[in-house]
């Protein structure tokens, strides 16, 4: 726990116990303390923290919150809190205003943790299993394949950072009606590369890459597919395309800073029997019934306004049939939590899921939905619609071509989930403060340059010369990370990274304006040296965590 948080704890806890001992003297009275809130004023001017307990003890009491804030006043202990100072304000809110000596152990804690600097233990080993992209592997992934890569890596990462057990999954669709549609769409390519006059499929998939795949396998085996049937040729096609498929999303993915720790294939849940298995706990439980020759989820059941067909009158399972075994076999690998980055087209889907698994006993709740919505991509002030090399889409490999990765992750990460997002492909490449990312690595690569032209030997610092406000809003800054890592990896909000990334660069870019570094009075001058010194490595951890580089130059 570092330094802003504990002091945070240990305040919680003397008011509570505060509220404990005016009870004790008869000052109040409540039968059960209620929960309260420690928070940062909006205005500095009203302290560094406000507590609400006097005003949520009210109805109990049956006192005047601020007589209740009086007792809690004149019963708080303030030893080894920090807090040097407490005022009643409002309707009963109680200011507390902070001894400074505090400051002086950011600096030391930053230095000392390092590259763990911002790691917490709130997630306690708690198992979170994230699946994000998990994009159909007939064709290359795109810009919104990678939106969800940044934000579901960055998720985890942040995952990680908090102490939780985090394992990145992409689930590979290898079945269903969309592989028997790439088989159509290769077989037919395969035909005309070779010279006959055959249609292609009108709902087949058009991209260029589809030809390039059936040419890269002539050019390896000729005509040898001809003299097969067509459930064999296409067969031989699907696993050739997909292996390579599959090789260019791992490649463009990692490539993009994403590696996943395990690749599920949706085939598995056939060979294993898991879908079948599924659907008879599904049966033992009531949920499913015979009708017109196919199977149906009894999902009105459980408040749906329709029941969902898991097996056709063909006999071939639902994609949703397939997609619950996959949850259910998610929730038996032990995860206790399990957490989907999806397109906000799916927004319908996440009740049917979260249902289907209630109905198979699992808690609802532990299945979490984070709903990305749409990428436009724009340049010269236009929306950019298509793509030279797909025809259709703006394939990730391009857009880090162009604009490079530490921009096209950064871009992702900034805005929230559920927010739209304008990628403006001039703004990512502009070296200038416009640009975010460039103006938070300006600020890293800053300060690298002032450390390296430091002359002499390191000497100890007097960090208690560290009172100019600059200087004190950056160390204050500084200490927040913990707290904010651990309440962005709770909530799920990646973006807070990039808000955090940039306050910080502006706090360090007005410090710079204000206070000299080097050339001073050396005591002085070796306080700012360590300040920086915590601030570049802080810089450095945040934007790791988005997967952007930190530079020494630029």
């Amino acid at each position: 726990m570092n330094i802003l948080s504990g002091m945070e704890q240990k305040i919680k806890e003397r008011i509570q116990q505060a509220a404990h001992t005016a009870m004790g003297e008869g000052k109040i009275s409540f039968e059960t303390l209620p929960s309260f809130v420690l928070e940062k004023p909006r205005e500095k001017a009203h302290g560094d923290y406000a507590v609400n307990l006097a005003m949520a003890l009210t109805k109990q009491a049956r006192m005047n919150p601020r007589a209740i804030a009086e007792a809690l006043i004149e019963s708080f202990d303030r030893s080894g809190t920090y807090v040097a100072d407490m005022t009643i304000a409002g309707p009963g809110f109680i200011n507390m205003s902070l001894d400074p000596a505090w400051h002086d152990q950011v600096i030391p804690e930053i230095l000392a943790a390092d590259k763990d600097y911002g790691r917490t233990d709130a997630g306690k080993g708690k198992k979170i299993q994230l699946e994000f992209v998990s994009a159909n592997p007939t064709g290359i992934p795109h810009m919104g394949n990678a939106r969800g890569a940044a934000l579901g890596d960055t998720i985890a990462t942040l995952l990680d950072a908090a102490g939780y057990a985090v394992e990145r999954e992409y689930y590979v669709n290898d079945a269903g009606n969309q592989i028997e549609k790439f088989g159509d769409s290769l077989q037919a390519r395969y035909f005309q590369a070779l010279g006959q006059n055959v249609a292609f499929p009108e709902d087949g998939y058009h991209g260029e890459d589809i030809t390039d795949t059936v040419a890269g396998y002539i050019e390896k085996h000729g005509d040898e597919l001809l003299g097969l049937n067509e459930e064999e040729r296409k067969e031989i096609l699907v696993h050739y395309a997909l292996n390579e498929k599959l090789g260019v999303i791992r490649g463009e993915l990692e490539r993009f800073g994403v590696k996943y720790d395990n690749w599920f294939y949706e085939s598995t849940l056939y060979e294993s029997g898991s879908v079948m298995k599924t659907l008879d706990q599904l049966r033992e439980r009531g949920f499913i019934y015979e009708k017109d020759g196919a199977t149906w989820l009894a999902a009105t059941k459980y408040g749906e306004e329709k029941d969902e067909v898991m097996i056709r009158q063909n006999g071939t399972p639902t994609y949703f049939a397939a997609d619950i075994a996959y949850h259910l076999n998610k929730f038996e690998r032990g995860f206790e939590t399990l957490i989907n980055v999806w397109g906000a087209d799916h927004h319908g889907h996440v009740g049917r899921m979260k249902n289907a698994m209630s109905a198979l006993g699992k808690n609802p709740d532990s299945l979490e939905v984070v709903l990305m919505q749409l990428v436009r991509l724009f340049s010269g002030g236009e929306i950019v619609r298509m793509s030279k090399r797909t025809g259709n889409y703006i394939a990730l490999g391009e857009l880090m071509d162009e604009v490079g990765v530490d921009a096209a992750r950064y871009f992702f990460v900034m805005r929230s989930a559920d927010s739209h997002l304008d990628f403006d492909l001039d703004l990512a490449k502009s070296e200038n403060s416009e640009n975010p990312v460039f103006y938070v690595q300006y600020a890293h690569a800053r300060i690298a340059s002032i450390l390296r032209q430091q002359e002499g030997e390191r000497i100890s610092a007097n960090l208690g010369l560290l009172i100019n406000p600059a200087e004190i809003q950056l160390i204050e800054k500084l200490a927040e990370l913990p707290g904010m890592i651990a309440h962005a990896a709770e909530s799920r909000e990646p973006h807070r990274l990039c808000a955090y990334a940039h306050e910080l660069a502006s706090l360090f870019h007005s410090f710079y304006g204000k206070c000299r570094v080097l050339n001073i009075e050396p005591e002085l001058s070796a306080a700012r040296l360590e300040l920086l010194r915590a601030t570049k490595i802080t810089l450095s951890n945040v934007l790791g965590m988005i997967g952007v580089t930190a530079p020494e130059r630029m």
